[in-house]
């Protein structure tokens, strides 16, 4: 009998099982594969059997302390797999359902929701209970934060059931569990945000797999120019893959150069729409003058605590247009998820281009460095 299966029959009568997990145990060590009890599930909770999960940059932040100091984390958040158990009171799937997790499962009841605005929701929903480090562990018992409420480096997690969005079952779950994040951030930021409409120009500032995601969102629009800026010129070649018709290479290119160079692609007016996929102050600034007049800046980025961006107040006013940050792409998961899939299954949406490489569980350590590397849109652990 292995560990996890003695651990699993002196969990039983619980209602819990024991899975491996990678977790952050401290701040800006090392992530470790560890032993983690999964409890039973809550009135509205469910056990996902994780298939794949994307390696985010989001995962790395909270492995470094960037967003809380609740340690230890469970991570990674990006994922697709298959309902296992479901709690008595869940309606919305069933044992069996293929999803995709969302981390933005709203509450339909607070202010945001009360006024159409969902994708606000001030009180959206996770799993009535933590998941823990396992028996045999030095902090054996100790509750796991899950990454975004989610936690899905892990064979199995627990989470809501809102949490769960079923998708078309024939898509491969390392693409599909993109839409959870990444992609999904990008290309609603494009789609949703921006409202990129056929026959608009749109620049996109940083060509990552957000950026890239907004370039294909772009494109998917109706764009009919979308022009890729970045500083590496093996994700400018990349970007035409994803349709940029044109690219700016910014790494010898002052600020302002950069901007002078995305109007002499557009007849000297600027882009329709003008996406941030970075967040720091020079694209920010960029992506700003880089707007025709009444054009639209979406900020998709995220910028550090200490960021400031700042302009003429006569600059914002005489523009016009614009300036919107995009959150989880401003989507609906119920509404987008299983469109993007069906789009991808129909080879209308390149979503499976977004995986670079597949790698196992113990592997997230080295795939954050290549990630860090600038050497992959998406590596996706694969279990």
């Amino acid at each position: 009998m292995t560990v996890n299966e003695n651990l699993n029959e002196n969990n039983s009568q619980q209602g819990s099982e024991v899975v491996r997990g990678v977790i952050a145990r401290a701040k800006g060590e090392p992530v470790e594969t560890v032993n983690i009890v999964v409890p039973a599930p809550g009135e509205h909770d469910v056990v996902v059997k994780i298939q794949a999960c994307g390696v985010c940059h989001t995962d790395l932040a909270y492995r470094d302390g960037d967003i809380e100091d609740a340690f230890p984390f469970l991570l990674g958040h990006e994922a697709a797999g298959v309902v296992e158990r479901v709690g008595d009171a869940v309606t919305h799937v069933e044992v069996g359902d293929f999803v995709v997790l969302n981390w933005r499962a709203v509450c339909g009841e607070c202010r945001a929701c009360k006024k159409g605005e969902p994708k606000y929701c001030f009180n959206t929903h996770n799993a009535s209970a933590r998941m823990t480090l396992a028996e045999g562990d030095a902090d054996a018992g100790t509750e796991l934060t899950p990454a975004l409420g989610i936690g899905s480096f892990a064979e199995k997690t627990l989470v809501h059931e809102g949490q769960c969005t079923k998708v078309n079952p024939e898509a491969d779950p390392a693409a599909a569990g993109l839409l959870g994040c990444g992609v999904m951030a990008g290309l609603g930021a494009a789609v949703n945000t921006g409202d990129v409409k056929r026959g608009e120009s749109v620049a996109v500032f940083g060509c990552g797999g957000v950026g890239m995601a907004a370039i294909a969102g772009a494109v998917l629009a109706g764009a009919s120019k979308v022009i890729a800026v970045d500083l590496d010129p093996d994700k400018l070649e990349l970007a035409k893959q994803f349709g940029a018709t044109h690219t700016i290479a910014a790494k010898d290119k002052s600020e302002d150069e950069v901007i002078e160079a995305v109007r002499e692609l557009t007849d000297s007016f600027g882009t329709d729409v003008a996406i941030d996929a970075v967040g720091i102050p020079a694209t920010t600034r960029q992506a700003f003058y880089s707007r025709d007049l009444a054009g639209r800046m979406v900020m998709v980025g995220v910028p550090n605590l200490t960021s400031r961006f700042d302009v003429p107040a006569i600059d914002f006013f005489g523009r016009g247009g614009s300036l919107k940050s995009s959150w989880y792409g401003d989507c609906l998961p119920e509404r987008d998820f299983p469109m993007y899939v069906d789009l991808s299954l129909q080879g209308r949406f390149p979503l499976q281009d977004f995986v670079t490489e597949r790698v196992g569980l113990d592997d997230v350590e080295e795939a954050f460095a290549t990630m860090k590397a600038g050497k992959v849109l998406r590596s996706v652990v694969e279990l």
